[in-house]
């Protein structure tokens, strides 16, 4: 067997791994919008061969509308109502990496359903890179006014505290996603006290 065949091995039984402590769960990605929750949850659920799930996409279907029409026609209580209606029936559906809006780990009955169903990951990122980020989709609700720098910095301050909730923390910052990509496993393998030879690192210690 040559070298190439042999790391491809080495990464789908690390993969297999992780999905195995997983059951039914889900990995769920949560964080400011701008983080790369949809870039890196698309590389994480090849990676790992789950589906990949955009909560944001699946209320849209649901809707029949877009996130922007339903914070204009029925406004930001509506939407946050749905969301979490959406959030709790596509746990169901795991073992998958899904990607949440950035406000929906706000409610605490979504952080419950999702400790309860599946291991929460929060990307982390400061404010200056998620700025290049989101400007670059100008169609975000919550940044439709004069400051929305100012608008993020103060959602930063709010939110973080609750996405510091979370089951595990990786930063997202200015590399290659597949590198995020890389941390989140790492963070999932520990989370799950996997080591890295495919035993539990508990067992391991107690023996």
């Amino acid at each position: 067997m040559n070298a190439a065949a042999s790391g491809i091995q080495v990464k789908d039984a690390r993969a297999a791994r992780i999905v195995a402590a997983l059951g039914n769960r889900s990995i769920v990605l949560v964080g400011i919008m701008g983080c790369g929750k949809s870039s890196v949850g698309r590389r994480l659920a090849q990676r790992l061969g789950l589906d990949f799930v955009d909560a944001d996409t699946e209320i849209e279907t649901a809707a029949n509308m877009t996130i922007s029409e339903i914070f204009a026609l029925h406004g930001e209580p509506e939407f946050r109502r749905g969301e979490e209606k959406v959030i709790a029936r596509l746990l169901q559906q795991g073992p998958q990496v899904l990607a949440t809006g950035g406000g929906a780990f706000m409610s605490e009955a979504t952080r419950n359903a999702i400790k309860a169903n599946g291991v929460s990951v929060w990307l982390r990122a400061d404010l200056a890179t998620v700025m290049v980020r989101v400007r670059k989709r100008p169609t975000r609700p919550l940044l439709q006014n004069a400051d929305p720098e100012g608008t993020m910095r103060q959602l930063l301050e709010k939110r973080e505290p609750v996405y510091a909730l979370a089951d595990t923390t990786v930063w997202s910052r200015e590399v290659p996603h597949e590198v995020v990509m890389e941390d989140v496993i790492s963070a999932v393998e520990s989370h799950l006290n996997l080591r890295t030879d495919g035993t539990n690192s508990k067992e391991g210690q107690n023996g």
